[in-house]
């Protein structure tokens, strides 16, 4: 049974990123987020969730491990994923029961994330997503190319009007019709209304 209702748990069960980093000016969410977004599906599918970690020392670094145990009160039958975070050596302006509890919510939040499945959008404080968001970024700030049936439609008009295109292409700053972008397709449309 348990993995019927986890299954309708990762189906259903949206954490939205409802927090804000000022600093980073990303979205985020928490273990807590995730947690009172399960809630309600624990209370009506029979379903306890429990969060347990241990510190584990590998090399010379430490590691916490998280691990989340949904538990159906049914049949007790139970499921649960683990996630490590490793502590960092220290970190400005925390002591180190605070190192500690950062590090534990945050293995806590992707042992959550792997159990309900939620999105993989990449975490803000990772070289991934920067890199991801610059290419959005790039992505939506490329100026887009006009279709061929764009293209075809500006040179009817042009011609109806009797006007030479390649002056028009010239005057926007292009050489060439191929380079043509709705910027530059509204800025000759406004010039032959001009005309």
């Amino acid at each position: 049974m348990i993995y019927q209702k986890l299954n309708m748990v990762q189906s259903k069960m949206k954490a939205p990123k409802n927090l804000f980093n000022s600093f980073g000016k990303y979205k985020y969410r928490n273990a807590e987020s995730i947690l009172e977004a399960f809630k309600p599906y624990g209370k009506e599918l029979g379903l306890v969730l429990m969060l347990n970690d241990s510190v584990e020392q590998i090399g010379d670094r430490v590691y916490i491990k998280a691990t989340a145990t949904l538990i159906d009160i049914e049949d007790n039958s139970r499921t649960e994923v683990s996630a490590y975070a490793r502590e960092p050596m220290s970190k400005k302006g925390m002591d180190d029961s605070q190192v500690s509890g950062a590090t534990s919510s945050y293995a806590r939040k992707y042992c959550l994330n792997g159990l309900f499945l939620l999105d993989d959008t990449k975490d803000a404080d990772t070289d991934e997503y920067r890199n991801q968001a610059e290419n959005q970024y790039k992505a939506q700030n490329k100026p887009s190319k006009l279709t061929d049936v764009q293209v075809q439609s500006l040179i009817n008009v042009v011609t109806k009007k009797g006007l030479d295109l390649d002056d028009l292409i010239a005057k926007v700053g292009l050489d060439d019709v191929s380079e043509l972008t709705a910027e530059s397709y509204n800025e000759i449309v406004k010039m032959i209304r001009g005309k």
